[in-house]
């Protein structure tokens, strides 16, 4: 039996500009994407069924049958057993919100006709974009349970300050940390293979920091904060999933944010996350297309792939930052900045894809890693697909 995370066209819309260059299922949530955690607890490796364009690089299934679940739904042991009963042509449900189905693919924008079962146990969920970080103190949590369950941690050194229960920690090998804080009475901490803390940084859990990641000297991290695989964070984090392979790596202030792959933060850069009213933020909503209320009162930005900013670059509150764009100069941009945007406050040119990708390859080297022809498809694909927002 294949397990396939699916998206439905209305939910990716929801998550774009992230979602332009991955599924649902890969958006990091906590610890873990929403994959790996679905990985870990069925035990096997899960498709996806997503937009046509990224199955190149997202394998999509191999047959047109299986059993099929939301991609913006986390597992757990209870939901995890009721989804494995599910017969053919059954659906598993709580109130409206589908979970699953065993079934067909057509079955997707037709679940209404499958046998309806529902699930009355707890359930940890995606519904909008920016609960990626207002969620995430509680997936850190769930994810630190599962992870460290029967699990030791690595040594931790003596120069490191523990301000809360040391079972709350977890290091695993290879961590380098000495002469930081880190305080874990508003939750856990988890530092993964490799990654260092260096001295003086100050943490407050939830947090997550990824494999071969740092904390540059001094920095500040309030929880609850997820920092992805390979990426080099100073200043000041508040509130932030920062998904891998990204930089902030100099002073300046993020908060309530979510930050796709490949960016990186000049020096300096900082991002409002409250209105000088104290109103709630509103942020462009492709599905919309429009400006939204989040119902937010602290809202920061919301940046995709492959973007970045110059130094001292200053970001309103609600900023939403397409893939691929670059962001320099004095005062602040709009708040709803497109894909392959050149430019800031004063002005702005499309930023050709050719000029993205001798860059980005650049990026990739560094990392060991290399841009290739799928990334380049990919990239030109979401070029032409978001032509109508660059309207300057």
């Amino acid at each position: 039996m294949e397990f396939v995370l699916f998206d439905s066209e209305r939910k990716w819309k929801e998550f774009l500009p992230l979602t332009y260059t991955r599924p649902i299922a890969d958006i990091r949530f906590g610890i873990l994407t929403i994959r790996e955690k679905w990985e870990k607890y069925l035990k096997l490796k899960c498709r996806v069924y997503s937009q046509t364009y990224l199955s190149n690089k997202f394998p999509f299934p191999q047959t047109d049958s299986g059993i099929f679940i939301s991609s913006n739904i986390c597992p757990n042991d209870a939901l995890v057993k009721e989804i494995k009963k599910l017969n053919k042509n059954e659906a598993l449900f709580q109130n409206q919100t589908l979970i699953a189905f065993n079934g067909n693919i057509e079955n997707i924008n037709r679940s209404n006709k499958l046998i309806q079962k529902q699930f009355k146990g707890t359930l940890l969920y995606l519904e909008n974009i920016c609960d990626i970080f207002r969620k995430n103190g509680e997936a850190i949590q769930e994810d630190f349970k599962f992870l460290t369950k029967g699990k030791k941690s690595a040594p931790i050194k003596s120069s490191v300050k523990i301000i809360g229960k040391r079972s709350q920690v977890f290091f695993e090998k290879g961590v380098v940390a000495e002469a930081c804080t880190i305080n874990t009475h508003s939750g856990p901490v988890y530092v993964a293979k490799e990654a260092e803390i260096m001295e003086g940084s100050a943490i407050r859990g939830p947090f997550y920091l990824g494999e071969h990641s740092a904390l540059k000297l001094n920095t500040k991290i309030y929880g609850p904060t997820s920092i992805g695989p390979h990426s080099k964070i100073g200043g000041e984090v508040n509130n932030c999933v920062i998904f891998g392979y990204t930089n902030k790596a100099h002073d300046g202030f993020i908060g309530n944010s979510v930050i796709g792959e490949w960016c990186n933060l000049g020096a300096d850069t900082n991002s409002s996350n409250l209105k000088n009213n104290y109103a709630n933020v509103k942020i462009f909503n492709y599905l919309n297309e429009k400006m939204t209320d989040t119902g937010l009162q602290f809202c920061g930005l919301i940046m995709g792939d492959h973007s970045k900013t110059g130094i001292n670059t200053m970001l309103n509150t609600g900023t939403v930052v397409g893939v691929g764009a670059n962001i320099f100069g004095g005062g602040f941009p709009p708040t709803h900045i497109p894909s392959f945007y050149w430019g800031g406050a004063d002005e702005s040119e499309t930023y050709k894809p050719e000029k993205l990708f001798e860059t980005a390859e650049k990026v990739f080297a560094r990392r060991g890693l290399k841009f290739n022809e799928t990334e380049k498809e990919l990239l030109t694909h979401i070029f032409s697909l978001t032509t109508k927002y660059r309207n300057y």
